[in-house]
C-alpha cells in the first residue's frame, strides 16, 4: 500500500458508531475512512497524482460537513504525502499546521496514529528545507513509536530510515548511520521488509560519500548498491509499492554510475504504473 495510513492507525480509538456524539454534543458524520485509503490506493498506483488529489481533497470536506475530525485525520495524513511528492510547499506546511491542531482537538497527542502524523510532518519540513522543526516532530514520533511499537514494525524501520535522512541534512553522519543500521534490523524482522532495507542501503551509500575519502569510499558505496540492486531485481509482487519504490531507487544508483539499472527500474515502474 503506498498510503501512510495502516488499519491500525485509522481505527485507533474510532467509535464503532457512524454517528457520534463530540463533547458539546455536535453530532458526528463518519466518513469511510477504509474505502477512502483503498480508493486512494488506486489512484497512486496508477501515479494519477491529479485523482487522488481531488479525492482527498472530496472526503477532507465530507469530513469537515460531518464533523468527523478522525476522518479529517486521515485524509490530512495522506494529503501531507501528497503535496510534499508534489512540491507543493504552501499546501504541504499548510497541512502541518491543520493536522497538529486536529491532534490537539481529538486529545490524542500520544498515540501511535498521532506519531505517525508527526512523522508525515516531520518529513515535509524536510523536504522543504524546514530542518529544526522536523528535527522536534522526528524526535516526538520517535519517542512514541520506540515505547508503542514491536521492533519488528515496519513503521519503525521507516522512521529510522527518514530520520536519519534528516540528520544527514544536519551532518550528522555518525546517528544518521546509527539509525540506518537500526533501521536494517528492523526490517529484517518485518514481514515485506526487503525494500526497505534495499532504500537503507542506497542511504548508506550517499553517507559513505560524505563521510570517508573517495578511495575508501568506492569499496563501501559499490557494496551497498550491490545489495540494494539484488533486493530491488529479485522481489515480488511487482505491485504499485515496487514501482513507487524502484522509482525512488533509480536516481540514486544513475548517480553512482548504474546507468543500465537506472534505466530499467525507470521503465519497469513506468510498466507497472500503466498497467495500474
Amino acid at each position: 500500500m503506498n498510503s501512510f495510513l495502516k488499519p491500525q492507525d485509522y481505527e485507533e480509538q474510532a467509535c464503532p458508531l457512524c454517528i457520534d456524539n463530540l463533547k458539546n454534543g455536535t453530532n458526528i458524520t463518519k466518513i469511510p475512512t477504509g474505502r477512502v485509503i483503498d480508493k486512494l490506493d488506486e489512484y497512486l498506483n496508477r501515479n494519477d497524482y491529479d485523482g487522488a488529489l481531488r479525492h482527498l481533497l472530496y472526503w477532507k470536506g465530507e469530513a469537515e460537513f460531518g464533523n468527523d475530525l478522525r476522518g479529517k485525520f486521515s485524509v490530512l495524513n495522506e494529503l501531507l504525502g501528497l503535496y510534499r511528492k508534489t512540491g507543493k510547499k504552501e499546501e504541504a506546511i499548510n497541512t502541518v499546521h491543520e493536522i497538529l491542531d486536529v491532534i490537539k482537538l481529538l486529545d490524542n497527542e500520544n498515540s501511535v496514529s498521532s506519531a505517525t502524523a508527526y512523522l508525515n510532518c516531520a518529513t515535509v519540513y524536510k523536504a522543504f528545507g524546514i530542518l529544526e522543526p522536523s528535527l522536534r516532530l522526528f524526535e516526538k514520533a520517535t519517542e512514541i513509536y520506540e515505547k508503542e511499537l514491536k521492533e519488528d514494525d515496519s513503521r519503525l524501520g521507516g522512521l529510522y530510515n527518514n530520520f536519519g535522512l534528516l540528520l544527514c541534512d544536519l551532518e550528522r553522519f555518525d546517528e544518521a548511520l546509527n539509525l540506518y543500521e537500526k533501521a536494517i534490523e528492523t526490517m529484517k524482522k518485518a514481514e515485506n521488509g526487503d525494500l526497505e532495507v534495499a532504500i537503507t542501503y542506497l542511504n548508506i551509500a550517499d553517507i559513505y560519500e560524505k563521510m570517508l575519502s573517495p578511495q575508501y569510499a568506492e569499496s563501501k558505496i559499490n557494496e551497498c548498491l550491490s545489495i540494494a540492486e539484488n533486493i530491488v531485481l529479485s522481489h515480488n509482487p511487482q505491485d504499485g509499492y515496487y514501482a513507487f519504490v524502484i522509482e525512488k531507487c533509480a536516481p540514486t544508483f544513475n548517480y553512482y554510475g548504474r546507468f543500465a539499472l537506472a534505466n530499467e527500474l525507470e521503465k519497469k515502474a513506468k510498466e507497472i504504473y500503466e498497467r495500474a
